[in-house]
């Protein structure tokens, strides 16, 4: 198999199909592809006898609105044909234009009407191809099926068909985290020609943190000549270190930004692409870059320890004005996302400015003082004729009139916003978070904690059980996200992105109701040997490890279903399945929030009653660490067992101490047990909490024998 360094332009991957394997649904028609074969999943579509094979030469015909020539088509001909000439001398087919549509292999008929421009009919015959669309994306996407189709064929022949093809959701998207580790716009445009293929179609640029600043706004200059350049590359270890920034003619400075002519070429490449670009412009927390830079925009004044902007000065606002003028300017985007994540807020409790600011306009608390915030910046957004997207934080202290929701913290917040009458973008961590380890963590590179399979990113429905008509139709659409702070290398970032993208995409264009994950794996298995022809790293599925093994079957011990008494509660973020979950005879898989792991955030003393004294030689519990996620080890557990459980009758049978660093990356579980030669009704666990503020303890199962 012939491997391409790139995906240059839509008809060069349709020219060289040549190059790909087959799926095992094209094998049962002679080598010949179909839309049964492609991601996303058409709408609809029917197989007729026969296949259709391109000869030596393909000439393509581009009607629109019925002018041959118009200014429209011709555009609509350069984005088909004219990026794939780069490689011209490398492929065995020539594509070129006709004047007639009866010499045409492949005819385009755009600007035919109707509601939906991202809709097509497709139709393959023995004689060629015809695309009929309400406008230029509609051609494009059915360009990319025609592109797919011909990728899944052993031979680059096509099944004729008919295909009656249109998005189920309008907003269609990938996050790229350009913060925590900078990008090129090479990768940028890279990723863009597999959005095209996946009929993708928002790129949301999350381009300020507080790792650093991307991009160049004139009126701010230490943005970029200061707040952009950090002295370690890895934000890991800059997390680690006091995390300031550097001049960008440090010795060792690692950063970079966006110049306008940067952000110029990517959004005409975006554009030639149908890709709307969003950019994200990080506040009111989150914001320790931009205090580095400007400190009089903190509550305190100070350059460092600040991570969210004053929201009582109004210096603040002039900032982000300026700043949002130059992007909105830059950016053709309908929507400026503004972030509104995560801010903490403290220091707005005894900040003077701020307790001005909430008595001056009423404000009873620091959730309405952010909502304050939120509001006057949509104000000002809404004023340039354009809206704004905030994470699900929004909502806290009421939600600004016309803001849209990107729900993170699970779908609750998007139903919340969506049965309010807001427009809600679904991306729950749980399902839509693709920095979560994909596979067994000791495979894989380290990750945020999380841990989620293809199966269960392809599993996600946005539109939530019970929600109303109205309440449905505010749902705009999906999209995965990918943070970078453990992914320095653009490579990592690729194998986290795909296959998961793949699922993403089928969850936003295909109906609903119609999920089948044996076929889309057959699917994304062929998918992927495509693009890893054309350069990209991916994750190996043909080879998934899976779920941790002892997940998989319950466990039978003395202690399953008694009763579990506790002296410091669990916390109800992490329940699992609440009092009886570490008796239930269910062991935890890789992910803490998988419902099986239960979470403390103190020290952990539990009673197991067994019912009645019986003998006891085993005591056991398995705590997990992920320090990236502030998952760590217990320090020490003591175990104990008692005959009447009273205090003062428990006797020690075991002391375990971690011996594991508290600074190693990756997923670790230890077994925290005793062997024991006793008779006890009572059997006491007491887990002693790591001394780090914030930090969770998380055991799934407490094992007698």
């Amino acid at each position: 198999m012939k491997l391409l360094k790139k995906i240059p332009a839509v008809v060069f991957i349709l020219l060289s199909v040549q190059f790909y394997g087959k799926t095992a649904e094209s094998e049962q028609h002679c080598g010949a592809a179909g839309p049964q074969d492609i991601i996303p999943a058409p709408a609809s579509y029917e197989i007729h006898d026969g296949t259709f094979s391109p000869g030596h030469e393909l000439k393509l015909f581009v009607e629109t609105a019925g002018k041959p020539c118009s200014d429209a088509g011709r555009n609509l001909r350069q984005e088909m044909i004219s990026s794939f000439r780069e490689g011209f001398g490398t492929l065995p087919y020539v594509i070129s234009e006709t004047s007639g549509k009866s010499d045409a292999d492949i005819t385009v008929l755009s600007g035919t009407g109707g509601p939906d421009s991202e809709s097509y009919l497709l139709s393959v015959t023995e004689d060629g191809i015809s695309i009929e669309a309400p406008d230029a994306a509609g051609a494009f996407y059915a360009m990319q099926s025609i592109v797919m189709m011909m990728g899944m064929s052993e031979t680059g022949d096509l099944r004729c068909c008919t295909v009656r093809d249109n998005p189920r959701f309008a907003y269609r998207g990938l996050h790229f985290d350009v913060s925590r580790h900078f990008r090129s716009k090479e990768f940028l445009m890279k990723q863009m020609d597999a959005m095209a293929l996946l009929k993708l179609n928002r790129m949301h640029l999350h381009l300020t943190d507080g790792a650093g600043w991307r991009l160049e706004i004139g009126a701010c200059p230490r943005l970029t000549e200061f707040a952009a350049w950090r002295p370690y590359r890895k934000w890991s270890d800059w997390w680690a270190s006091e995390r300031h920034y550097c001049e960008a003619g440090t010795a060792g400075a690692y950063g970079g930004f966006y110049t306008k002519d940067d952000i110029r070429e990517i959004l005409e490449y975006a554009a030639e692409r149908h890709i709307e670009v969003i950019p994200e412009i990080e506040m009111p927390g989150h914001s320790d870059e931009v205090i580095a830079a400007y400190p009089e925009l903190s509550c305190n004044g100070r350059q460092y320890g600040n991570c969210d902007l004053c929201p009582g000065k109004e210096e603040t606002y002039v900032f982000l004005e300026t700043v949002l003028e130059e992007v909105m300017a830059l950016f053709p985007s309908e929507y400026v996302h503004i972030g509104g994540d995560e801010a903490s807020k403290e220091a707005w409790k005894t900040c003077p400015d701020c307790r001005k600011r909430m008595q001056e306009e009423g404000l009873e608390n620091v959730d309405e003082l952010q909502s304050y915030f939120i509001r006057r910046m949509e104000k000002f957004v809404n004023a340039h004729g354009k809206r704004i997207i905030g994470w699900d934080e929004i909502m806290q202290g009421g939600l600004a009139p016309d803001a849209t929701v990107m729900s993170w913290r699970g779908s609750e917040g998007g139903v919340a916003a969506a049965s309010s009458g807001h427009d809600v973008i679904m991306t729950p961590n749980g399902y839509c978070y693709l920095n979560y380890t994909q596979d067994a963590p000791f495979r894989e590179p380290v990750g945020m904690g999380g841990y989620l399979t293809l199966e269960k990113a392809y599993s996600y429905e946005p539109e939530e059980p019970g929600m109303t008509p109205e309440a449905r139709s505010r749902i705009l659409g999906i999209q995965g996200n990918l943070w970078a702070e453990y992914l320095p290398e653009d490579s990592l970032a690729e194998y986290m992105y795909y296959p998961r993208a793949f699922a993403i995409a089928e969850t936003g264009w295909s109906p609903a109701g119609k999920k089948d994950f044996r076929d889309f794996r057959k699917r994304a298995a062929a998918l992927l040997g495509i693009l890893e022809a054309r350069g990209y790293r991916t994750f190996d599925l043909e080879n998934e490890y899976g779920e941790r093994k002892e997940s998989l079957h319950p466990v039978s011990h003395l202690g399953r279903g008694c009763v579990v008494s506790y002296a410091s509660p669990y916390d109800g973020k992490y329940p699992a399945s609440g009092p009886g979950a570490l008796t239930d005879g269910l062991l935890g898989g890789w992910s803490y929030g998988d419902g099986r792991w239960q979470g403390f955030l103190t020290d952990m003393d539990i009673t197991v009653d067994l019912g009645e004294t019986k003998p006891v030689r085993y005591i056991g519990a398995t705590f997990m660490q992920i320090i990236s996620a502030w998952v760590y080890l217990p320090e020490k557990v003591e175990i104990s067992v008692s005959d009447d459980g009273k205090d003062g009758t428990f006797r020690t049978v075991g002391t375990v101490s971690r011996d594991l660093s508290d600074t190693l990356d990756g997923l670790y579980f230890k077994t925290y047990d005793t062997v024991c030669d006793e008779t006890c009704r009572y059997i006491r666990i007491r887990a002693e909490k790591p001394g780090r503020d914030g930090a969770w303890l998380f055991t799934d199962e407490i094992t007698v024998n």
